[in-house]
């Protein structure tokens, strides 16, 4: 079956494919399709996007007291068991940093455990009627997330994608993500660049080495450009003017999708 031609069909499988629940034959299946489509990795790499995306949607979470009181209850018999002054100079900073990545957990955690339980969910669809439901409902908590007007994936020579570009016009923000292993040198820097129809390139901004890069871009720079493209350059890159001076690592088509 040719996915392409199936546009709702394939937007549920990419969906079930980004929360993991499209399993076994079903999953490789879907991954060969990827490997041979653009159409069917675009649809794959945008629902990992909006997955991404939901991570801005988390709200704060602050410890319950009880956290810090447990803490203090603690601490004496800890600090008693310590045998000299600087191994309890070392077991306090040790605790604080503990307690420092921990609560700096507590926001990914929660949101780990709400796409934990989207996700069972939707494996306890067992109908193609109540995956319908499913992602209907899905895409309903979705509409609150970044409105993704532009998407383009961008490949290397050997037409493996390298780059998932996304824009939002009402943030007005381009986001990257990295889908590949490319990782320049250090004293080197990715730049992206719109290649309009007519005129020179265009430079959109220069690529932290971040798996995900988010720049300010707006409508005007984005709208009728058919083809982006990231090149190679020294490190924080170089003029728009002036164009690429390195060599062109990725391109691909930008595509217009109906928000």
């Amino acid at each position: 079956m040719n996915l392409a031609q199936h546009p709702q069909l394939l937007d549920k499988l990419a969906a079930a494919y980004a929360l993991g629940t499209l399993r076994g034959g079903a999953r490789r299946r879907f991954e060969a399709m990827a490997r041979q489509s653009a159409t069917v990795r675009t649809a794959a790499l945008l629902w990992q996007e909006r997955m991404h995306a939901m991570t801005e949607l988390a709200p704060q979470i602050t410890p319950s007291p009880n956290v810090w009181k447990r803490i203090e209850n603690l601490l004496p018999n800890a600090m008693a068991a310590m045998p000299n002054a600087d191994s309890l100079q070392n077991a306090w900073q040790a605790s604080l940093t503990a307690l420092q990545k921990a609560l700096g957990r507590w926001r990914f955690a929660a949101l780990s455990g709400g796409l934990a339980a989207l996700a069972a969910v939707v494996v306890g669809v067992q109908t193609t009627r109540g995956l319908d439901g499913e992602v209907g409902r899905l895409q309903a908590q979705l509409a609150s997330a970044p409105q993704v007007q532009y998407v383009a994936v961008l490949s290397n020579d050997k037409a493996a994608a390298q780059v998932l570009v996304t824009f939002d016009p009402v943030s007005k923000r381009l986001s990257l993500q990295r889908v590949g292993g490319y990782q320049e040198a250090a004293d080197r820097s990715l730049q992206l660049w719109a290649l309009p129809p007519a005129g020179a390139p265009q430079s959109l901004g220069v690529l932290k080495p971040d798996k995900l890069v988010k720049l300010a871009a707006d409508g005007a720079q984005i709208k009728g450009v058919p083809t982006l493209a990231v090149s190679l350059e020294p490190l924080g890159g170089v003029p728009s003017a002036g164009g690429p001076t390195g060599p062109v690592l990725f391109t691909g088509a930008l595509i217009e999708r109906t928000l």
